[in-house]
């Protein structure tokens, strides 16, 4: 039987043997009543490494962007988006339906909306526009291809924001790679937002769980929309627990996959059947775009590629994405590369 390379995500990582154990071992209560030890621990150990006041564990990290929206907004105002970003494509309207805001969409090259586009697309205070209420970013930015916002260009968005009284919130699933990339530290990302949103199980490799970050009036208001959502939990430690393994144990393998990424897309790019479609023309971190030439359409090529025991999905803009995690090797990362190539020159010929 033929291994199967699954590259469709860095969410479809499985726990390993020690993190179960880790899992089965963990100390729980009702976290309804605060009483989860690692429950407490998980959001005490996160709150400390952003250096953020508060934090809550959340089932997801939907939940979590949404929790931030529902405390920083009221009904009919407006949030500031880029125009690819996971809020405005995969979150199902949600802030429309649970916050009652609107979303205005502002494109970009790399996911950093230029000062200028987000000073214009902010609403003057005549009474027949919504009120610009909160901006939101994605570090690192998933459909321009795990791009890395920079830490200069989020102070300035900060300064610019806090002049203008308008909150600042990060959709931080992947925040850790760019600490990871960058070698800054996530309190010197996290300084510059009100709230950040962190995922545990995109390319961390833990089952499930995010964490909301803020000040403790922030995380007071966001324990009460995690149970009007369904978020609240009982002995939920046994999540928290794979969240703490895998932040003690597997950001320090996230270099790993940005590696095998490169390598991934250097080699398939040499076959001169793709072009890599990251946004700055580089793999940043773990997720590569390709856009297929000489005619060959995405689907046609998922489907060569399943065939071989490659699962790719669909990117942005009749793109291919492929991510890397850090249950796939190098080893795997070249027959990967392989497969991809062979199924690139069938469908050219």
């Amino acid at each position: 039987m033929h291994n199967i390379i699954d590259l469709r995500s860095d969410t479809v990582t499985k726990p390993t043997e020690e993190m179960r154990i880790c899992m089965a071992q963990a100390d729980v209560g009702d976290d309804i009543y605060g009483e989860d030890p690692t429950i407490n621990h998980l959001q005490e150990y996160i709150a400390d490494i952003f250096q953020k006041e508060a934090a809550l564990f959340v089932p997801t990290g939907v939940m979590s962007n949404q929790i931030a929206l529902a405390i920083h907004t009221k009904k009919g105002d407006e949030i500031i988006v880029e125009s690819q970003s996971h809020l405005f494509h995969y979150e199902t309207s949600a802030p429309s339906i649970i916050s009652g805001v609107q979303m205005y969409c502002v494109p970009s090259q790399y996911g950093e909306i230029p000062l200028e586009s987000i000073s214009e697309a902010i609403r003057p205070p005549d009474y027949y526009f919504p009120t610009t209420s909160l901006v939101c970013l994605e570090q690192t930015h998933n459909r321009h291809g795990g791009t890395v916002l920079s830490l200069e260009y989020l102070q300035s968005v900060s300064e610019m924001l806090k002049e203008k009284e308008i909150k600042f919130h990060c959709d931080g699933a992947r925040i850790w790679n760019a600490c990871a990339e960058t070698g800054i530290s996530p309190h010197e990302y996290a300084r510059n937002f009100d709230t950040v949103s962190v995922c545990l199980s995109k390319g961390l490799g833990s089952p499930a769980g995010s964490v909301l970050l803020g000040n403790k009036k922030h995380i007071e208001l966001a324990r009460k929309w995690r149970k009007i959502l369904g978020g609240g939990m009982r002995q939920s430690g046994i999540l928290a627990a794979g969240g703490l393994y895998a932040l003690q144990h597997h950001r320090k393998l996230l270099n790993n996959d940005h590696h095998n990424a490169r390598l991934f897309a250097e080699m398939i790019a040499n076959s001169g059947l793709c072009t890599i479609a990251n946004s700055n023309q580089k793999v940043d971190t773990n997720i590569v775009i390709i856009e297929c030439l000489q005619g060959i359409k995405p689907l046609d090529f998922i489907d060569e590629c399943k065939k071989r025991h490659l699962i790719i999905s669909m990117g942005r803009s009749n793109c291919v994405r492929a991510v890397f995690h850090f249950q796939v090797s190098t080893d795997q990362t070249i027959q990967a590369a392989q497969i991809a190539v062979e199924a690139l020159q069938v469908l050219a010929q």
